[in-house]
């Protein structure tokens, strides 16, 4: 989505509709500095307020995202092209997170033997070491968790057998025997067993 564009569209309708900014950000319970960063392209509106927001301007959402009123003959086109553009955004989105899965991983591995290796070198009393090794674990432990979480819902698991691609559950996620980006699991759609691994796009 071109926010700059959004940013004019929405400075243009307000003006049609003889509001300010100030006037615009009251009717939607906002500030009018919220109103400000959208018409200059820094930031697009929540979209808990589209609608109203849509209604006060007498415009639709897909005119809003559109940047432009759009007509009956482009509208299949614009809304093939915002799909288009969401499902590059989810991929994105998605290589961003299991990049961060990576991170999430060597950080909490990395974690836990600077602690380990503290608590073996450093002369402390008992308790402290105990202590020190506990939190290494726990730290270990969440950071395995967010990482598998990341792993569940970022891009699809491929099944070999019958090409379908899914998202699974947790559980299954984190039960099932990896290899890398692949896991052992059973298929929701052919039902078979079998190691599938990890894409990020749909089709």
């Amino acid at each position: 989505m071109d926010q700059i564009k959004i940013g004019k569209f929405i400075a243009e309708r307000r003006k049609s509709v003889n509001l300010t900014q100030m006037q615009l950000a009251e009717k939607l319970s906002i500030t009018d500095r919220a109103v400000s960063k959208w018409e200059t392209g820094k930031s697009l509106p929540d979209s808990s307020i589209m609608l109203e927001l849509c209604e006060i301007l007498s415009i639709n959402v897909n005119d809003l995202l559109s940047g432009e009123v759009v007509t009956m003959e482009n509208y299949n086109k614009e809304a093939e092209n915002k799909l288009i553009e969401m499902v590059k955004q989810k991929e994105m989105t998605d290589r961003r997170m299991l990049t961060l899965e990576v991170f999430i991983g060597i950080t909490a591995t990395v974690t836990l033997f600077v602690m380990l290796a503290i608590a073996i070198f450093v002369q402390m009393e008992d308790f402290v070491k105990f202590t020190l090794i506990g939190i290494g674990f726990v730290l270990f432990i969440i950071g395995c968790l967010f990482a598998l979480r990341i792993e569940q819902i970022a891009g699809y698991y491929e099944c070999p057998k019958c090409g379908h691609r899914y998202v699974p559950t947790y559980k299954a996620v984190n039960i099932a025997p990896h290899l890398g980006r692949k896991r052992r699991m059973r298929c929701p759609k052919c039902n078979e067993k079998s190691w599938q691994k990890k894409v990020i796009s749909k089709e």
